[in-house]
């Protein structure tokens, strides 16, 4: 798969190990989840995937239950979901999503580590087309074969399976399909560590191990923000 990918897997196992910037990223969202469709996981099909998500990354209960009362306290902080779109060097695109109480202070944070980096913001919209919404699943490869598995998870709307590794994979569908094709794979008693709808790169673009190097740490400034809860890039 070539070093760049493999320079990215393990950038990406760095900043996913950093529990003290992951876990407030993984309150976050299930208080999101919760303060928009419910604080009942039965009922929310986004709150019990951040759940999910947030028990194979650790997150103790006693957090996970903090986070759902938090988005029904009348103290609650007011969070609002917006997006940023950036460029940087060698045709690289940048879609960021965070979760904020201050956009000023946000946007102002995100345009100054774009500038720092040699990159910049673009006006919100002029990335979406770049980009397709899916619910991606990442989870072990379980012990069944895999074209049995495809075979189960076609009606649940799966458009594609990812053999990232040996040991991983990741199911795709799309992003109108995440709440069925996440109670289809607890109903197979599949465990995930990771269930979000994601942007995945129409048009991907290559560069080299050295520019990925200069990349990678604009990326880690941008993930390291306490605002924002994800990060994608038009990267193949």
């Amino acid at each position: 798969m070539g070093r760049a990918f493999e320079y990215r897997k393990a950038a990406k196992m760095k900043r996913w190990g950093n529990m003290s910037r992951v876990f407030p990223k993984l309150a976050k969202a299930i208080t999101i989840a919760a303060k928009s469709a419910g604080a009942d996981p039965e009922l929310n099909p986004a709150l019990r995937t951040a759940i999910n998500t947030a028990k194979a990354q650790n997150l103790p209960k006693d957090n996970i239950e903090a986070a759902i009362k938090r988005a029904t306290s009348k103290d609650a902080a007011d969070l609002a979901e917006v997006n940023y779109e950036g460029k940087w060097q060698h045709g690289v695109l940048i879609f960021v999503e965070a979760a904020t109480d201050n956009n000023t202070r946000t946007v102002a944070n995100i345009k100054n580590i774009f500038k720092k980096a040699g990159g910049e913001i673009v006006p919100t919209g002029s990335l979406e087309f770049m980009f397709s919404r899916c619910a991606v699943f990442e989870l072990k490869t379980p012990d069944m074969d895999m074209e049995e598995l495809e075979l189960e998870l076609i009606d649940a709307g799966l458009e594609e399976i990812k053999q990232e590794d040996e040991e991983n994979i990741s199911i795709i569908a799309d992003f109108k399909d995440f709440g069925d094709m996440s109670k289809k794979l607890e109903e197979m008693n599949i465990e995930y560590e990771k269930g979000s709808l994601q942007r995945i790169p129409n048009s991907p673009v290559e560069i080299t191990d050295e520019q990925m190097e200069e990349l990678s740490t604009l990326l880690e400034k941008l993930e390291d923000d306490d605002d924002v809860q994800s990060v994608y890039t038009n990267l193949a």
